[in-house]
């Protein structure tokens, strides 16, 4: 067979795209430049990292001594965004480079790696009911994740995964890896929750749940709630409910109504009993108040009892938000009729929108680095996963801070706002490529069996800061 000029093979991944001179691969992240393969982004640095970029990571801010850490806290920082790969993993990593802070000699190796076992799990900060626990969550029609166990204040969603990557149809793989690296690049994605709602989320900003954007998150659950602005209500209402998904609130029957001598006022709620002034499953979940499914708070109530309650008491019903709000006063045959709040009360109820936070889309990526990614570092890969638990070796994501789980390998999360811009790539295997560097003192690294003949200095790396780098490759392909 021939050869053919014009064509070169991408090793970077296992597509092993041939590619034509002047045309990229199928990710988008490796061309051919007049028979050279070139990575298409920039080497990034923290010190070119722009204020649209990302945030420059924490530790790399502070100034002063060094206090210990293996990362220098001024200066230049690599990160692997733009770096590149190391598939396949029988080559050390694209570059472990060598600098010194305080006399104090360290290694960072620097690499892109190609992730199949990942996922992001997605907090959303609102009341409003996404869908039940388990259920189905997709993205363009397609599987893409679950909506998972509730937190305070929050909707979770876990997306992505290798069973979704891999293990289903070719279109469910690859809208999954789209979609992770839509949310992982800090940009908008619709998603669908069967039975449920739909949101768009962004990382770093406001869910649009059902097309309305939200503002809050709630101060508190209905207890919560209760307790903190208690002593707000009291002589200014004789009764308030506060309306919640998890618990609402009664003040009258709650121990902090008890102490402030509220009287009781004969008000019945619809729902499962709990401790004194507490009351669970008062309505369905939903978009409604609270995070429940009702428009009409008094939905919620019983008959009031004539033994406590009077014509001329008051009542007021209020979401955990502080978004929704009604004032009552009982006529003569006990019935709650709408009336304006008195300005006393409508303090309060701002007071309660004051406390809520922003809402807000955070977003984590978690990812398993597997033992050919910790080729690239060390000869003996369990070695580096032993420095990282002991705290020799500390692991960063684009030059952001991560957490690692305890256990077995190195599976790390970390929050893809404290990144630069588009620190994540994909390849059409399907697998999502994220930046990972592990950083560890120099006789350490020498000690964990580090590929100590490709250490370069800080200086020669830094020649590739912001540009476009060549990566060695194999020979033309045959046509």
């Amino acid at each position: 067979m021939s050869q053919h000029p014009d064509k070169i093979r991408c090793n970077a991944c296992p597509v092993l795209c041939n590619i034509r001179n002047g045309r990229s691969g199928a990710c988008d992240r490796y061309g051919n430049r007049e028979g050279q393969l070139v990575r298409l982004d920039p080497l990034i640095t923290l010190k070119n990292v722009s204020e649209k970029d990302g945030a420059a990571v924490p530790f790399l801010k502070q100034q002063g001594d060094w206090g210990g850490d293996i990362v220098p806290q001024d200066g230049e920082f690599v990160t692997a965004v733009g770096a590149g790969t190391t598939y396949p993993d029988y080559k050390p990593a694209p570059f472990i480079v060598s600098a010194q802070y305080d006399d104090v000699d360290t290694v960072t190796v620097v690499t892109e790696g190609i992730f199949s076992y990942c996922g992001v799990k997605l907090k959303i900060d609102t009341d409003r009911h996404l869908g039940a626990e388990c259920s189905t969550v997709r993205a363009q029609g397609e599987a893409v994740g679950h909506v998972t166990t509730g937190e305070y204040g929050s909707q979770m969603l876990s997306l992505g995964g290798v069973h979704h990557l891999t293990g289903g149809s070719k279109k469910e793989g690859r809208v999954t890896c789209k979609t992770l690296l839509n949310i992982c690049n800090k940009e908008a994605v619709e998603l669908s929750t069967d039975d449920g709602a739909t949101v768009i989320v962004q990382a770093g900003q406001a869910p649009i749940i059902n097309g309305h954007k939200e503002e809050r998150m709630r101060v508190g659950c209905g207890s919560a709630t209760i307790g903190m602005f208690a002593k707000q209500w009291h002589e200014h209402v004789d009764e308030v409910v506060v309306v919640d998904d998890h618990i609402t609130g009664v003040l009258s029957e709650h121990q902090a109504g008890k102490l402030l001598r509220v009287k009781p006022s004969g008000i019945k709620i619809k729902g499962r009993r709990s401790t004194p002034g507490r009351y669970f499953q008062v309505a369905e979940p939903g978009l409604g108040w609270g995070g429940t499914d009702i428009d009409d708070p008094l939905a919620i109530l019983g008959e009031f009892n004539e033994k406590h309650a009077r014509p001329g008491d008051t009542l007021l019903m209020v979401s955990t938000t502080g978004e929704q709000a009604s004032y009552f006063i009982l006529d003569d045959s006990l019935q709650p009729i709408e009336n304006e709040p008195p300005n006393s009360l409508q303090s309060s109820i701002l007071r309660i929108r004051e406390n809520c936070e922003p809402a807000y889309c955070s977003a984590m990526f978690i990812g398993g680095a597997g033992g050919s990614l910790r080729a690239g570092a060390t000869e003996n890969p369990v070695l580096l996963t032993r420095s990282i638990k002991n705290m020799l070796t500390r692991t960063t994501s684009g030059g952001a801070p991560v957490f690692v789980w305890p256990g077995g390998g190195i599976t790390f999360m970390v929050d893809v706002t404290t990144m630069p811009g588009n620190s994540f790539g994909y390849v059409p295997t399907p697998a999502i490529v994220a930046p990972i560097e592990f950083t560890v003192s120099l006789s350490d690294y020498e000690a964990l069996g580090g590929h100590m003949e490709s250490i370069v200095p800080l200086e020669s790396a830094m020649k590739l800061s912001g540009q476009q780098n060549l990566i060695p490759i194999d020979t033309p392909i045959d046509k």
